[in-house]
């Protein structure tokens, strides 16, 4: 079994945990990070099958970058929502009386 392979196959598991976790749990915190450990499951199988002829290629690399730049800011976007629900369910919030 090669490294690449063996990543690939971790990658798959994180990503099988990730989506068990995002149908299984109700809270919202929660399933961010569930949401966020399958997308490090499917950035850890683009590198991990990304070799041609034993050779790494850097172009699913270069993608996996780009993702995690924006699986940051979709993080942090998410985060402030979920803060911003949260406090709208405590009533700390005023209603939006425009629609």
């Amino acid at each position: 079994m090669t490294s690449g392979l063996l990543f690939a196959l971790v990658g798959v598991a994180l990503f099988a945990l990730g989506l068990a976790g995002l149908v299984l749990i109700g809270d919202v915190l929660r399933r961010i990070l569930a949401f966020n450990l399958m997308g490090s499951g499917a950035f850890l199988v683009l590198v991990g099958l990304a070799q041609r002829n034993g050779v790494p290629d850097a172009v699913p690399q270069a993608m996996v970058l780009t993702g995690i730049v924006v699986a940051v800011a979709a993080t942090a976007l998410a985060l402030a929502l979920a803060r911003r629900l949260d406090a709208q369910r405590e009533g700390a919030l005023p209603e939006d009386e425009d629609g």
